[in-house]
């Protein structure tokens, strides 16, 4: 579970870090996703940044590891309901590291979902002591989940009914 746990604060850090590093971007993303204005969207990306950040920290600290899991989870969760909203709309929604205008897919509200069905596990589970191979598997989850986002980037094909 230490695993976990980390990997879900190293997607939680690299967030927070991408929404600080791309803050007009961000800020966009989170207008359209939110509905907001342009300003408010701003404010909105650096809240999510602040809570991303906190979360992180809690998730890594054995005393506070549920807490930050269920903030974690919240932040999700709510993400995953915003990206239903737009489901099918084309738009750069932040969720990859680099400018991505695509249509937002069943796909991408799974793995948000997902990543908040993690951060429960890891809020309802006993915090597990790290081990020597636990920045290993932590780094090879987020490895996986790199290559998923990838995976997740490309044109989906158009198979031909025979």
């Amino acid at each position: 579970m230490a695993a976990l746990s980390l990997f879900l604060a190293l997607v939680l850090a690299l967030a927070a870090g991408h929404k600080l590093l791309k803050r007009d971007r961000l800020a966009t993303a989170a207008a359209r996703l939110t509905g907001l204005p342009l300003s408010t969207g701003a404010l909105a990306s650096l809240a999510a940044a602040a809570l991303e950040t906190v979360a992180a920290i809690a998730i890594l600290l054995p005393g506070t590891q549920p807490i930050g899991a269920a903030i974690a989870a919240i932040l999700w969760l709510g993400y995953a309901a915003l990206l239903a909203g737009h489901l099918g709309q084309s738009l750069d929604c932040g969720c990859s590291l680099g400018v991505r205008e695509k249509p937002v897919s069943a796909l991408l509200v799974a793995r948000a979902a997902g990543l908040a069905a993690l951060a429960l596990l890891v809020a309802f589970a006993p915090t597990a002591a790290p081990t020597i191979e636990t920045p290993f598997a932590a780094l090879a989850f987020l490895a996986l989940y790199l290559a998923l986002d990838e995976l997740l980037a490309l044109p989906r094909p158009s198979w031909r009914t025979f």
